[in-house]
């Protein structure tokens, strides 16, 4: 009983299969190459570090072998073997594959999918692929695929796409888009960093008096008056991050804050001058913020992203 109670367990947790799909407007023999060619497929696909073609034997079909880098030097080693591509007549063509990895620290065991190129309308095509896999790791592996890993690896699939598309229809590498994706969330977790920071430690927990000092050297209140401010000032740079956290529109956010720093510069400079001569003043710290936000918002101008592409069929 205890066996059938596991499969009946398993079985609920049977996984989708992953879908991501996207136009490209570009040539059918250019797209066809810049996605069968390792060294160039590994360029924009995430989900791969490295692909290695191996040694064709005639007749049967063609084996790889692939890594991925994780981080911290660790990396899973795969194998794989195009099981088969077909050319229609109206100039579509489909690609199938097979992959798979015997290291047991890899969430993924086996899987099968195909990509399809589909011709559209004024030179347009429709590029998109389904996959899925098999998990190690048991029941907790599919509980761990349903809740984190299968999402980022549909994540990580959409972006690339979208790294392919920009490469083909602009012509900027695909090494230059992630740099600037990257680059724009390093910076976007920072700046979340810092407003929860300071509205949370010298305000909200521990108040500290130059926090109170600087609002009374400027409006004329009382000590718990400017202390109130002072909780309402942090509370809203507690907002602010959490702003961060979920606006999309980054470049927003960005341009909002070469003006807010400057703003709190002069504000922090005008109410009390003698800060200038402490290390870590309000001129360095405010002005590194506000040459960053510029940084952030040169950079992160038409990034790549997933949500360009349908993720559904």
């Amino acid at each position: 009983m205890l066996a059938s109670a596991k499969n009946n367990r398993g079985e609920g947790m049977k996984q989708k299969p992953i879908y991501v799909e996207i136009p490209i407007k570009t040539e059918m023999d250019k797209l066809w190459t810049t996605t069968q060619t390792p060294e160039l497929h590994e360029q924009w696909d995430l989900r791969f570090s490295n692909i290695t073609y191996l040694p064709k034997k005639e007749g049967e079909p063609q084996h790889f072998s692939y890594r991925t880098n994780i981080g911290l030097g660790i990396s899973i080693e795969g194998w794989g073997k195009s099981v088969g591509s077909y050319h229609a007549d109206d100039g579509a063509r489909t690609s199938s594959l097979h992959f798979g990895t015997n290291q047991r620290i890899s969430p993924i065991r086996e899987g099968r999918g195909y990509w399809k190129y589909q011709p559209q309308e004024e030179g347009t095509i429709k590029f998109l692929t389904q996959y899925n896999y098999e998990t190690n790791f048991g029941f907790i592996g599919k509980v761990i695929d349903q809740f984190l890993f299968r999402p980022m690896m549909g994540w990580g699939t959409a972006l690339s796409f979208d790294v392919l598309k920009r490469w083909l229809e602009q012509g900027e590498s695909p090494r230059s888009q992630f740099v600037r994706f990257f680059a724009t969330w390093v910076l976007s977790f920072f700046f979340i960093f810092i407003w929860l920071y300071h509205g949370l430690v010298p305000k909200l927990i521990f108040m500290h008096p130059d926090e109170v000092t600087m609002i009374t050297n400027v409006i004329p209140l009382t000590f718990d008056q400017a202390k109130l401010l002072a909780y309402i000032a942090g509370g809203l740079e507690i907002a602010f991050a959490g702003i961060w956290l979920f606006y999309r529109n980054k470049r927003r956010l960005f341009q909002i804050q070469t003006v807010i720093f400057p703003f709190l510069m002069v504000g922090a400079i005008f109410s009390e001058p003698a800060y200038l001569q402490q290390p870590f003043n309000p001129l360095t710290f405010n002005l590194a913020l506000a040459v960053l936000s510029l940084i952030g918002l040169m950079i992160s101008r038409d990034t790549p992203t997933a949500k360009a592409c349908k993720r559904k069929p």
